[in-house]
């Protein structure tokens, strides 16, 4: 996978740009991860509700065609695109985002924090109590009973410190998922985060975390690397 650093760079044309990476790619086109942060935007996916924008003031809104609902992006932030064929990488689209999560909670470990799956919630989320513990979460995803419907997410005692969203077009992936380093969180209050509200938003920062965006973007374009690869 190549790996491409584009610093700070405007929204908008960076999902032009990876929406046109992916329609030209042909079969032997080599992955790529781009690595980035972003001016303040809120992107709405698909689902996205005009209700979850409360209040955006003077930060743009960029409507895009990934999958969920609204988020904030702005710097302070890790961004990353993993531009990925699954065909030829050989897994399928619930393998991918488990890989994306599984790259942010090695990150986060690295960092001495502990990060954790909410059933029925993508993203990764740290206890605000205890953002080192271990103890296991009785809302992490569990094995239930086939035909049953999904769990209403709980996000008690929880923030959400990176988001996920992505778009699968002929087998290839674009859009990505975000990590929150050190930036200001109070856009976070003008949205329903993911859609859900009230849902609290933190950075390594607030938890205590003291870590460059540089050494933050390293580690998990590293993970990330290893963990897409075939």
């Amino acid at each position: 996978m190549n790996i491409r650093p584009l610093g700070r760079v405007d929204y908008a044309p960076t999902y032009d740009a990876m929406a046109a990476f992916t329609a030209e790619r042909g079969m032997d086109t080599p992955d790529e991860l781009w690595v980035c942060e972003h001016p303040p935007v809120f992107t709405q996916g698909l689902a996205g509700r005009e209700d979850h924008l409360l209040s955006p003031g003077d930060i743009p809104v960029v409507k895009t065609n990934r999958g969920g609902q609204v988020t904030y992006h702005g710097p302070g932030q890790v961004v990353c695109y993993p531009l990925v064929d699954l065909q030829r990488a050989g897994y399928y689209v619930k393998e991918y985002v488990y890989r994306i999560e599984e790259a942010v909670i090695r990150t986060l470990a690295h960092l001495g924090v502990t990060g954790h799956r909410v059933a029925g919630a993508p993203g990764i989320y740290v206890r605000l109590d205890d953002p080192s513990g271990h103890a296991v979460l009785a809302q992490r995803p569990q094995r239930r009973p086939e035909g049953s419907p999904a769990p209403q997410p709980d996000f008690s005692g929880l923030g959400k410190i990176a988001a996920l969203g992505i778009k699968v077009s002929r087998h290839c992936t674009y859009h990505g998922v975000a990590l929150n380093v050190a930036m200001d969180l109070e856009p976070f209050l003008r949205i329903n985060p993911c859609g859900y509200a009230g849902l609290r938003t933190v950075d390594l920062s607030t938890i205590g975390v003291a870590v460059s965006w540089d050494e933050a973007a390293q580690v998990l374009s590293q993970q990330l690397g290893a963990l897409l690869s075939p």
